[in-house]
């Protein structure tokens, strides 16, 4: 799997806007007046919150991004605008007279939270004809809607927003809220976490019980698929016969504030990007680590999510390998501009030197393939008796190796036929070789590779060590 052109990806986002705000300060008494801290206000800072936060999630992973919502006709509604702005998202509000923009004080002191202030009315009983009509004309030159619902009014009645997504041939998700889903149905892809789905289907008894709630749930909202967030469990995507899970990556948990706005900012944009949905699900999965990592509502970059991606590839396609398999993971390892590096033995006896060897190897380059001669090849090399251990065993330690990346079995005396087909960057020989003698040299340099030798370490060989075996026994 490839980080895929985000910037070609055109996103809707129509939701509930809200402007975060956090004053800080040092606490160092208790106020005279009252058993409560007193908070010496040092520093404040705004930011977008709600579906505003989704929007800049989406516009941060290079997007562009339509944002639509109500807020009130006040300094809060142009602070809020002028933050989204500056992150290159469009904004399309529609200011409701007699209304305040939904605004959340949070009072801070030492990375902790004080107090929090909420300012909001619900604009579930506003006029939206007006906002009906620019989502109508936004949704021509649109590829994935997103419906950010925190049950402030804006999505009092989605089913308008949904319809109208259908009728123009768009994908709809849908971030929920609430304990009536029945209004999201004809969606694309509902995402609730646990606390939401187990609000409406019940708490389930088992995992058996949770995945009949889920499917029962998809078919009743008629929905492409059911992507349910579940904390340190990861994620489960209901979309065909079997769930497809999504382990957690997260290593640490500092805040899980705006996780959930990076699901379904990240998943959007994936899917107008040109994934299917397990793989875009794949990468909002990553994106939600990444995110839980840092304190506050944060965001996720392209390059957090290349790294990120790139560790994940280390750890999921590497070890023994079908030379067919290896040529596909060769070829994402190439676009995503990884060296490539490659050597080849017996490895009969893992030893020191063998290490040693290897680790040099790969040093090389960013991967390393090692490629291991099967047991009659060893025979006709190496005379009766060898190899001591046989290919499968000599694969598994090679692949449990930090310096190895994957390990392919050949069947020939030289592995020059494989080699030619691989065509790594840097191929890797040890011993006295002289770089024109090495198989595979020449396809590699005329590929515009190159072909070094290195060094065994001296006084290891897996001969000498069967000698003194063999001497001791007898």
């Amino acid at each position: 799997m490839i980080l895929p052109d985000f910037s070609k990806a055109k996103v809707l986002i129509v939701g509930d806007l809200m402007l975060d705000r956090y004053w800080g300060g040092s606490t160092s008494r208790i106020s005279p007046e009252a058993p409560v801290p007193v908070v010496n206000v040092s520093n404040s800072e705004d930011r977008p919150g709600g579906a505003a936060n989704v929007a800049i999630n989406a516009a941060m992973l290079g997007a562009s991004v339509s944002l639509l919502g109500l807020c009130g006709n006040d300094e809060n509604a142009a602070l809020l605008k002028q933050k989204l702005v500056s992150f290159g998202v469009e904004c399309h509000f529609s200011a409701v007279q007699g209304m305040d923009t939904i605004t959340k004080l949070r009072v801070m002191s030492r990375n902790q939270q004080l107090l929090r202030l909420d300012f909001e009315q619900s604009f579930a009983q506003s006029d939206k004809s007006a906002l009906h009509a620019q989502y109508e004309s936004l949704l021509a030159a649109t590829d994935v809607v997103i419906l950010s619902d925190y049950a402030k009014g804006c999505l009092a009645e989605p089913q308008v927003f949904i319809d109208m997504a259908r009728q123009a041939g768009k994908f709809v998700i849908v971030d929920p809220k609430g304990t009536d889903f029945a209004k999201y149905k004809g969606a694309s892809v509902v995402t609730p976490n646990m606390a939401e789905f187990s609000g409406v289907a019940g708490e389930a008894v088992n995992e058996q019980e949770l995945v009949a709630q889920a499917v029962h749930m998809k078919s009743q909202l008629d929905l492409t698929g059911l992507l349910l967030t579940r904390s340190e469990e990861g994620m489960t995507l209901f979309r065909d016969a079997e769930p497809f899970y999504l382990p957690a990556k997260a290593k640490e948990v500092f805040d899980v504030t705006g996780a959930g706005d990076t699901v379904v900012s990240t998943l959007a944009v994936a899917v107008a990007s040109g994934c299917d949905l397990p793989d875009a699900c794949v990468l909002a999965n990553i994106a939600a680590s990444i995110v839980v990592g840092k304190l506050g509502t944060s965001t996720v970059t392209t390059t957090e999510l290349a790294v990120a991606l790139g560790e994940q590839h280390r750890h999921n396609d590497t070890g023994v390998m079908t030379e067919d398999k290896l040529v596909n993971a060769l070829e994402q390892a190439k676009k995503r501009g990884e060296k490539v590096v490659m050597t080849n033995g017996c490895f009969d006896i893992l030893h020191a030197g063998h290490v040693s060897y290897l680790e040099a190897a790969a040093k090389l380059g960013d991967r390393l393939i090692v490629a291991v001669n099967e047991d009659a090849s060893v025979s006709r090399l190496k005379g009766p008796g060898r190899p001591v251990n046989n290919v499968q065993r000599r694969m598994a330690v090679l692949a449990g190796l930090a310096a190895v990346d994957w390990v392919v079995p050949f069947a020939e005396d030289t592995p020059a036929r494989l080699i030619g087909r691989l065509l790594p960057d840097v191929l890797v020989k040890g011993g006295d070789y002289q770089v024109e003698d090495i198989a595979g040299g020449k396809e590699v340099m005329a590929n515009g590779g190159e072909v070094r030798v290195l060094h065994f370490e001296e006084g290891v060989s897996t001969t000498a060590i069967i000698d003194q075996i063999v001497g001791k026994s007898s």
